[in-house]
């Protein structure tokens, strides 16, 4: 009854449409277009790319810098996360109380982030707005004070996010992954810092970082939605005109930094006191620009993802998901594949209470892990193809979303993937493919792990590394 109705009320529209019907249009113009990301490079080597959307009414713009917790000084680990804290306090034009209600007047959003690779000041605002938020973000980025008494108030404020990090387990586990992985290695930093570095950041040492890496070869000012591509460039150069070059410039991603070497090696924090083990395995994973980058979120698809508390059936498509849930192994699980410039981590990390049978959750995921150099099967290939294209495709909703992609994408890559380029890149990995890449980087490779909690039940690492180089499934 539903559909017949629509089907009238369908009918009804059309006869008042002067225009004409879908049967009259050619196939090539109903077909979709990928926006297009328009891009320019100003004298001072500062890139502008953005994408319109014509019916938007908002924009997100931002600058996305190429540098994170990766490139702080050796002694002053989380400078950059310190840094972005401190461009919210006032700058050389705007007081802090003056910044905020600018923002507040125009009804806009101010937000920063900091990765271990990059730095992220953006906001969102109407599309009349858009001059005053790319002006607001220019004084923040190039104006900031750095009070010393600013500095001084902004130490507590850290440390107390540091104890709220703390308690996310899941955090604390990739923190200390990365810390072993790349043990000894700027990428193995976290990016908040140590306490003892939080405590110990100066006034010169925020500026000394200001002035090794916020310069306009290592920044990309992006906007989406309700922005115009050459008014947006005129913007750039009243702003922006004025930011140095690096001593030595480098093109967007092409990678300043050394080559990290990846280590096989663990680190256990036993606490009988917590309910449960949390802990992850990794491989060393591909870059951002490898080839295999697609190949491997794959087969990380693959792998899947479960959690008991979520009500999740046991009977989903990842056969590792079907064994870990039918057999009660463990609480939940997630699988990963991090990029970035010159490396990665590709792996999973686990929760569970069930402590008698972690020999058993360790040994089925590394078998699942060694089938995929044997046997994967074309249907789930496919279905985990059609997995990661819904979750990076439907994740670009909201201008903000885009222009999280756009900034990311230019200072990891130099160059924009449209949605369709990504999609065609998925669909043609093969079977294979997978193979092919479980062998590379799975196969009989070196593993970090790093786990907390009730660690007792997790077997040795030369046991774990034994297990995974003598595995025939």
């Amino acid at each position: 009854m539903l559909s017949r109705l629509a089907l009238k009320q369908g009918k009804a529209v059309a006869r008042q449409q002067p225009f004409r019907s879908l049967a009259t249009v050619s196939p090539a113009a109903s077909k979709y277009t990928d926006p297009v990301t328009h891009i320019s490079t100003l004298s001072n080597g500062l890139t502008v790319a953005t994408e319109s959307h014509p019916h938007a009414q908002t924009a997100t713009v931002g600058v996305w810098v190429d540098a994170g917790s990766r490139v702080d000084g050796q002694k002053a680990s989380g400078s950059a996360h310190f840094l972005e804290h401190m461009a919210f306090k006032g700058t050389k034009n705007r007081t802090q109380r003056a910044l905020e209600l600018e923002v507040e007047n125009i009804g806009a959003h101010l937000n920063a982030y900091t990765s271990r690779e990059q730095t992220v000041y953006y906001a969102k605002a109407f599309q009349k707005d858009v001059p005053s938020a790319v002006g607001i973000i220019s004084d923040i980025l190039q104006n900031s004070k750095l009070e010393k008494d600013a500095i001084e108030r902004e130490r507590d404020v850290i440390l107390r996010e540091q104890e709220e990090v703390d308690k996310q387990l899941e955090e604390v586990v990739f923190d200390h992954l990365h810390a072993i992985a790349f043990a000894g290695q700027p990428l193995g930093q976290t990016i908040l810092g140590p306490k003892d570095h939080i405590n110990s950041i100066s006034q010169g040492d925020l500026q000394s970082y200001i002035n090794t890496n916020y310069t306009a070869d290592r920044m990309v000012l992006v906007g989406a939605g309700a922005v115009d591509h050459q008014e947006l460039c005129k913007l750039a150069t009243e702003h922006f005109a004025s930011l140095p070059q690096s001593s030595n410039p480098i093109a967007l991603g092409q990678g300043a930094q050394p080559k990290t070497v990846f280590s096989g090696a663990e680190v256990r924090i036993r606490d009988d006191t917590m309910p449960t083990l949390n802990f992850a395995i990794a491989v060393e994973g591909v870059g951002w620009k490898s080839p295999d980058y697609f190949p491997m979120m794959v087969m990380s698809s693959i792998m899947g993802n479960w959690d008991r508390s979520l009500g999740a059936s046991p009977l989903l498509s990842s056969k590792l998901s079907h064994i870990i849930s039918s057999n009660n192994l463990a609480n939940s699980f997630m699988s990963f594949s991090t990029s970035y410039s010159d490396t990665g981590l590709w792996g999973i990390y686990m929760t569970t209470e069930n402590f008698t049978v972690v020999d058993d959750l360790t040994h089925f995921t590394l078998r699942e892990w060694t089938r995929m150099s044997l046997s994967p099967t074309s249907v789930e290939v496919e279905r985990a193809k059609s997995q990661l294209k819904a979750s990076l495709l439907l994740g670009l909703d909201g201008t903000t979303a885009v222009a999280e992609d756009i900034g990311r994408q230019m200072v990891t890559t130099g160059k924009r993937f449209t949605p369709q380029e990504i999609a065609r890149s998925i669909d043609a990995i093969t079977v294979e493919d997978i193979q092919r890449c479980a062998k590379t980087y799975l196969w009989d490779k070196d593993i970090a792990i790093a786990a907390i909690g009730q660690t007792e039940g997790l077997l040795d690492y030369n046991r774990i590394r034994a297990d995974m180089s003598s595995m025939i499934y």
